[in-house]
């Protein structure tokens, strides 16, 4: 659903004091009009008149659905101080007991599998999910129908994709599961290649769906009556589109450079731009026929009976003309602002999502709301969904040729931490997902909200996102049994390159007390603190610890440098864990200040550590800086540091 800014020609509602746009007002603050706390909408129809409107019903908050009847469409807004999912939940429970009482509670996705499948579309499976769990927890039956559009035309050749060269050209505009998958690829076609990634991630963060193939609806003759219809229909269908058949607004210029792999999740899967069966010659036509020769949607049709239901079409790439009676003719499909709302109604949609590319004046979504009705149906109630950025692709990105998926997320993250990435922010706020350092920061405020539901500190919006990121209405999802800090896994992972016996030796060395016994305790969040270090750390950011000492260095320093790596290693055996040695180096510039070692820290004290830790760097890894001291030291052990600092 398009943000309030973007209702064009529909009437939109706009909320005081609320000023979020999720989705409806909040339904505890409603008070007596005109008092505190009392809810006030705006409502702007499509001349640009204003009024209020006043509802006290704490149920409904605002009951304004009805507009429908009338044309129009509605957007509602919210409070952001309880959890987003819940406020949803609750107006598509009451929307489908008004629309279908006693029936499944229906939301919806739709994926396009036209190349790898980015985290940006990984936000219109999770948006509706995250609401359908919340629904189903409450007792009720939903479906969560994710239309997978592999009967779309195969629009382009997506760059770096192993397997593929530049003759895929050749299958431009063919469906997508005519066109032959990447060489090695194991499966039938290319649509099926690049849904088993998503399939998979989907299985592992805990998604429950029905899906659908739209090759299967379509050439199965599953929508052939709803294609009869849209044809006989097709005078109001070209009406209503002729509304917003304007010239297209420059896009505006981005005021600071974009990652070419950001503009590509962007860009969303093309559909929204996609030819809506205008144009021809013989008049409008919302059903596009695959070519029977060369199996390209290059075509035109050239005449429809609506007695007989023959259509007459030709091929503008081959020349291939052919009448056949739509009646009983499977191989075509609708166009896509015909085919969306066609489903809309089909299927029952109360519920779905929609991307900024289908949100836009004009759009999909936009006009869909009226030509659902020509099929008896009623728009889905759901929102815009904002851009998914990334922060640390750009090298990943230029190899890859393309933006990062689910499945390349949850190699270096949990999926309860992807899955708070979407649930504890609004569908219409943007957020970037981190492939960078950003990571560790990360993995330390889930770690620190996870204390917080332990020992009861929680704020109740927050408790709600981790409830939601662990646990579905299945049950919790797998989770690492001893999880230690992703930073310091990372350090560990990086000094060892993966030696199991020395990752586990470190580790053991962390807390003495209590001692990791096996590796099984700390994954998979070890393993994926691996995958991060393997494949996203430069090679000029990895740790490689010296051989040799650097005897130049030792040689150089005075006697306060000489005497500060003294103490250090005079202490190492009674500091040997994590905490021990983190009070070790902290302390050891403390005692060369004449200071306690428990003192509080002076701007002058905070110069001296940070020149002892560049010291300690330059000595042990040749660099001024490197992963947290204490872990490093633990990872080398004390015998090599012994050599390496002098002793």
């Amino acid at each position: 659903m398009r943000s309030p800014e973007e209702s064009s020609g529909l009437f939109r509602l706009s909320s005081v004091p609320w000023e979020s746009n999720v989705f409806s007002p909040p339904v505890d603050n409603f008070g007596p009009r005109g008092t505190p706390g009392c809810g006030r909408l705006q409502v702007v129809d499509n001349l640009g008149a204003r009024r209020s409107v006043w509802d006290n019903d704490r149920r409904r908050a605002v009951r304004l659905w009805d507009f429908q009847k009338e044309g129009r469409t509605t957007v509602a807004q919210s409070s952001t101080e309880t959890d987003w999912v819940s406020r949803f939940a609750d107006e598509v429970i009451a929307e489908s007991e008004r629309r279908a009482p006693g029936k499944p509670v229906v939301v919806a996705s739709g994926l396009s599998p036209s190349g790898p499948i980015h985290l940006g579309n990984l936000r219109e499976v999770m948006t509706p999910h995250l609401v359908a769990d919340e629904i189903r927890r409450r007792g009720y039956e939903v479906r969560h129908l994710i239309s997978w559009d592999d009967y779309d035309r195969y629009r382009k050749v997506p760059n770096g994709i192993e397997g593929i060269d530049a003759s895929w050209a050749e299958h431009i505009g063919k469906p997508l599961t005519s066109v032959p998958a990447p060489a090695g690829s194991p499966h039938p076609n290319w649509a099926e290649h690049f849904k088993a990634a998503m399939v998979e991630s989907l299985a592992e963060l805990g998604v429950e769906y029905d899906p659908i193939s739209q090759t299967e609806q379509y050439t199965s003759g599953t929508y052939r009556e709803q294609i009869l219809h849209a044809m006989k229909h097709r005078g109001d269908i070209d009406a209503i589109l002729d509304q917003y058949r304007t010239k297209k607004a420059p896009k505006k210029q981005s005021q600071k450079p974009v990652d070419e792999a950001e503009l590509e999740a962007e860009e969303g899967s093309g559909a929204a731009a996609e030819d809506d069966g205008s144009g021809g010659s013989s008049g409008y036509f919302p059903y596009k026929p695959y070519c029977g020769r060369c199996e390209k949607d290059l075509t035109a049709v050239t005449s429809y009976d609506d007695d007989t239901t023959e259509l007459a079409y030709t091929c503008t790439n081959c020349g291939f003309s052919e009448t056949v009676k739509l009646s009983e003719f499977n191989r075509g499909k609708l166009v896509w602002k015909v085919d969306w709302p066609m489903r809309w109604a089909y299927e029952g949609v109360i519920f779905e999502p929609s991307g900024v590319d289908h949100s836009s004046p004009g759009s999909s979504f936009q006009v869909g709301g009226q030509i659902v009705r020509i099929f008896d149906g009623v728009q889905p109630i759901g929102p815009m969904y904002a851009f998914v950025g990334i922060s640390g692709m750009a090298k990943m990105s230029s190899s890859k040729g393309g933006v990062p998926t689910a499945a390349d997320a949850l190699k270096i993250m949990e999926p309860q931490i992807l899955r708070w990435l979407y649930a504890r922010r609004r569908p219409n706020q943007s957020f970037k997902i981190a492939f960078d350092q950003e990571i560790q920061r990360l993995y330390d405020e889930w770690d620190k909200l996870e204390a917080k539901v332990a020992d009861g500190t929680v704020l109740p919006a927050d408790a709600a996102a981790h409830s939601r990121a662990t646990r579905t209405a299945a049950g919790e999802l797998p989770r690492t049994p001893r999880p230690l800090p992703y930073r310091t896994l990372a350090s560990v992972m990086d000094i060892t390159a993966g030696h199991d016996e020395q990752t586990l030796r470190i580790l053991t060395e962390l807390d003495p007390e209590n001692p990791v016994t096996s590796l099984d305790e700390v994954r998979p969040r070890l393993d994926r603190a691996e995958s991060w270090i393997t494949n996203q750390v430069p090679a000029d950011q990895r740790t490689i610890v010296r051989e040799e000492p650097d005897t130049e260095l030792l040689g150089s320093l005075d006697d306060e440098g000489r005497e500060s790596l003294r103490l250090l290693l005079e202490g190492l055996d009674t500091h040997w864990s994590l905490d021990g040695l983190t009070t070790l180096v902290y302390g050891v510039p403390k005692v060369m200040a004449g200071l306690d070692p428990e003192a509080k820290p002076t701007p002058e004290l905070k110069l001296a550590q940070r020149a002892f830790f560049a010291l300690l760097y330059k000595l042990l890894v040749s660099r001024e800086t490197g992963p947290r001291l204490p872990t490093l030291l633990l990872a080398v052990g004390a015998d090599r540091v012994r050599k390496l600092l002098g002793s």
